[in-house]
């Protein structure tokens, strides 16, 4: 409870407010049925010329039970909506401190719908419960106490069946629990299914893939709906056995009832009294039966709302000792470091990894599909963690640095390029929020943007739609680019950022870094040689680990792995040529 307390505390007084109006509607309800009951027998007695004080006194307090009931439904809200909306902002502050493995924990789609539907799931229960959780019992103890006063001979009948009511309904409950977390699972499963295949549409159709994934999506949506009428035709059973109960209850009410006013033991009107009162009492059951019933499906929501609350994020900087350093020359050493990325895997990722890059570097990165290059510069901003080893920016452990001052000093083109919906001016203001629009463009120029954003209309203001879909491969990686080089980062990291970029257009970009940037280390991962062949440094790389290091010429001469890949790509070249020579 005090882990939700946090949520109650700046809301304390509509939590208060709400219950307190709910009781007020409570103890018109129950003076209601006695001021009836004093209409009816006087009525009898009297005929019409009963004094008018009870009929303006019960006009009177319903018009309090309706201040009271909006008053009650009012703060209700009020707690219940501000109680969620505080909650999902510390969920998503939360998963914005994870770990890409933090993030591997939880798939996209389970994340989304903790956000979204297990949050709506404790909105529903506050609001329910704060409207109910006096009301109810309330009304259940003040009804049963005035039906005892009233009239403790036929009180004895609610001693009957109030016992056999609350052991169906806890039976029902205790069936049903269990099952809602499971729907709650099969909604995620749901979602990544929906969200894979919006986000990857157009493979979808160039595979001509439509059918396979109705077939996939049709089967979760099934899952999902045998999962939820197995957990929902449990509850209905609520309402039935309720509703049996309370008729129940009334016929031997009216039963015996009947016969006491037959004898004279009993006016009309309290029977008319006794029964309202019967009824109340049981709907006041009811109240807490469906208060329950949620509250079985929140817990399960809270359950799961506090895995992601409660998930250690794998990287942090509360123990840095060199919070306020920034990155200032971009040196970059790696001491023995080795990385796996399931830790009780045996096989390691990066194994034995040391090497120096100094300030003001071009480095090449090359090495076979899967060689560990990648993983390599995500540990230079700390995107994951060494295992064993240590990596150090400017001579201080990257531990050391706060999270914000070490990325700040990293600019990173990430394999999988990724723009957000918005213009493009916006998407390049990610690299630096206070560009000017001059700074903007020649970012642009040198990441060879500029031509064809001018072309579209609208220039950099032009929509981009989410995830730059109206962009080609070779376009986004550019405005990518761009938009890393906004953030004149001491240490630029391009992972197979110009893949989809022709040669002309690529070597015009390495131009523009090697002049306007000479003072950056600049990190290269490329699959051709010739994106690196002129870089300071290249370092090839095989299964995890260092095989060589050292300029294109050395390389040649003297690293086996290096001149596979350069004769490779060269025999292509020539072949390619030869072909053309051939067919002409």
């Amino acid at each position: 409870m005090k882990r939700w307390f946090k949520y109650i505390k700046p809301y304390l007084k509509y939590f208060i407010a709400g219950p307190l109006c709910m009781i007020v509607e409570v103890i018109g309800e129950i003076l209601m049925p006695m001021c009836l009951s004093l209409v009816i027998n006087n009525s009898v007695t009297y005929g019409w010329s009963y004094p008018t004080w009870v009929a303006i006194l019960m006009a009177v307090i319903a018009l309090v039970m309706m201040a009271g009931g909006v008053g009650g439904a009012y703060f209700g809200a009020k707690a219940s909506v501000n109680f969620a909306a505080d909650l999902r902002a510390d969920i998503y502050r939360r998963v914005q401190a994870f770990s890409f493995a933090n993030i591997d924990r939880f798939s996209t789609g389970s994340l989304v719908t903790r956000l979204t539907n297990d949050v709506t799931q404790m909105q529903n229960m506050i609001n329910m419960g704060l409207r109910m959780a006096l009301r109810a019992p309330g009304m259940l103890i003040g009804a049963l106490i005035m039906a005892i006063i009233l009239r403790p001979s036929l009180a004895l009948v609610l001693a009957v069946t109030i016992p056999l009511m609350l052991l169906s309904v806890v039976f029902i409950i205790k069936t049903g629990f269990s099952r809602f977390g499971l729907v709650q699972t099969k909604i995620d499963k749901l979602n990544s299914t929906v969200q894979e295949n919006v986000t990857n549409m157009r493979v979808v159709k160039s595979f001509v893939r439509e059918e396979h994934e109705k077939e996939k999506f049709g089967a979760a949506n099934e899952d999902l709906k045998k999962t939820g009428i197995s957990a929902f035709k449990v509850m209905i059973f609520l309402s039935p056995v309720m509703t049996v109960f309370m008729n129940a209850t009334t016929i031997a009410v009216l039963m015996i009832g009947s016969r006491m006013i037959y004898a004279g033991d009993m006016p009309i009107g309290d029977l008319s009294a006794f029964i309202t009162y019967v009824t109340q009492i049981l709907s006041s059951l009811m109240m807490v039966t469906m208060m329950f019933m949620m509250l079985s499906r929140a817990l399960a929501s809270a359950r799961r709302i506090k895995e992601v609350l409660d998930e250690k994020a794998d990287i942090s900087d509360a123990d840095a000792q060199c919070r306020e350093k920034t990155v200032a020359e971009g040196r970059i050493e790696f001491r023995n470091v080795s990385f796996r990325y399931y830790k009780n895997s045996p096989e390691k990722v990066l194994d034995g990894i040391n090497i120096t890059i100094e300030p003001g570097q071009t480095v090449g990165i090359i090495g076979s599909t899967g060689c560990g290059k990648t993983t390599l510069v995500s540990l230079i901003p700390r995107l994951y963690d060494t295992d064993e080893g240590e990596v150090l920016v400017d001579g201080v452990n990257v531990r050391d640095y706060s999270l914000y001052n070490l990325r700040e000093g990293v600019g990173m083109v990430l394999q999988k390029n990724v723009l957000f919906s918005g213009s493009i001016e916006d998407n390049l203001r990610w690299g630096n929020e206070e560009a000017t629009e001059e700074e903007i463009r020649k970012a642009a120029e040198l990441a060879q943007a500029d031509k064809f954003v001018t072309s579209f209309k609208g220039g950099y203001g032009y929509d981009l739609g989410q995830g730059g879909k109206n962009v080609s491969g070779g376009q986004k990686q550019r405005l990518c680019i761009a938009r890393a080089l906004l953030k004149h980062p001491k240490i630029l990291i391009l992972d197979d950022s110009t893949s989809a970029v022709d040669t002309a257009t690529e070597a015009q970009i390495r131009k523009a870094l090697k002049t306007e940037l000479a003072g950056s280390t600049k990190i290269i991962i490329a699959q051709r040689i010739s994106s690196v062949r002129d870089a300071d440094l290249i370092i090839v790389m095989n299964d995890g680990r260092i095989t060589g290091c050292g300029t294109h010429e050395e390389l040649l001469e003297n690293n086996t792995e290096y001149n596979e890949i350069y004769y490779s790509q060269n025999d292509k070249a020539e072949g390619g040529v030869s072909d053309v020579k051939k067919n002409a």
